[in-house]
């Protein structure tokens, strides 16, 4: 069963209760990768790292190592 067809029978089931229908498939996608976005920012300073410009920093110092 395919995505679409559950949520036409959550849709139906809903309105046969008398319940509001279910949001509809990928409705609040943005707003879950914007969470994670933010989750794992946080979490970044939680543990001392920055919670900006991470791969970037990686990179350059990948590319530019230090001559010591």
């Amino acid at each position: 069963m395919s995505i679409v067809q559950q949520y036409f029978l959550d849709t139906y089931r809903a309105q046969q209760h008398g319940e509001p229908a279910p949001p509809a498939p990928g409705a609040h996608d943005m707003r879950v990768a914007r969470e994670a976005h933010e989750y794992r920012r946080f979490r970044a300073v939680v543990a001392g790292r920055p919670a900006r410009g991470r791969i970037r920093g990686a990179l350059v110092r990948w590319v530019r190592p230090r001559a010591w």
